[in-house]
């Protein structure tokens, strides 16, 4: 399985901005596909994640309320909606897969496939 994250960008703080992450080969209804981003000198932290099937979501205490999960099954698509984008928030988004999870986990570790990254930047 191969990952594919793009559309990032510039945005002033209040705005937003759709991630998405395509995924190419096999997956199941169990896999999840989960959000990190990282900046700067700083460790990969987790943001959101979805189950495949759909039945659960997770998401980091301070994206919550304001970014927003969901996939395409048929387009193997996930998408990270994020609005009222905060100047913390610009970092390199990844998208991670954890093919046969047995839950939503928020440690970068659990993902094995990673995509490339996006660069969001949000200006004050």
């Amino acid at each position: 399985v191969q990952l594919q994250a793009f559309g990032g960008g510039l945005v002033q703080a209040g705005g937003s901005l759709r991630l998405s992450c395509a995924a190419s080969g096999s997956t199941s209804s169990n896999s999840v596909v989960g959000w990190f981003r990282q900046a700067p000198g700083k460790e990969r932290e987790f943001v959101a994640a979805i189950r495949l099937s759909g039945t659960s979501t997770s998401y980091a205490d301070s994206v919550k309320d304001r970014f927003t999960i969901s996939r395409d099954n048929a387009k193997k698509m996930v998408y990270l909606q994020m609005n009222s984008l905060k100047p913390e928030d610009t970092a390199i988004y990844y998208c991670g897969l954890d093919l046969a999870a047995r839950s939503i986990y928020h440690s970068a570790k659990m993902y094995t496939t990673w995509g490339q990254g996006t660069q969001v930047t949000v200006s004050s």
